[in-house]
């Protein structure tokens, strides 16, 4: 029997920077959003803070690196996936200011696309 999924829409610039991560965390980070699409919540996704309901991050340790996917959930019918980069942060488990910044804009875009 067929499940129900969600489309997975991408920000092209995510799409391209997620497929420079290696193989291996694409692979795994594939898996959690086809996870997110059937409508269950992957172990590795959590709540980014100050962004807003429904605004979430995949994060993955990868062979000691630290890869992450924000996206989207409360806007349109589709997961969007706005931002995917590699972590190189000193600042422990917080995400990079800079990285925050660009999620917003990009948020703020698909809302403005969206309306």
């Amino acid at each position: 029997m067929p499940r129900d999924t969600r489309p997975i829409s991408w920000f092209k610039a995510a799409l391209k920077d997620f497929q420079a991560f290696p193989p291996g965390a694409q692979q795994d980070l594939a898996a959690a959003l086809t996870v997110l699409a059937e409508g269950r919540m992957p172990d590795i996704a959590k709540p980014l803070q100050g962004l807003g309901a429904g605004v979430m991050e995949l994060a993955l340790r990868h062979r000691g690196d630290a890869f992450r996917v924000v996206y989207a959930l409360q806007i349109g019918d589709d997961i969007w996936v706005v931002h995917a980069f590699q972590k190189k942060s000193t600042q422990g488990s917080k995400t990079p200011k800079h990285e925050i910044d660009l999620v917003q804009q990009r948020l703020k875009r698909l809302r403005e696309r969206m309306a």
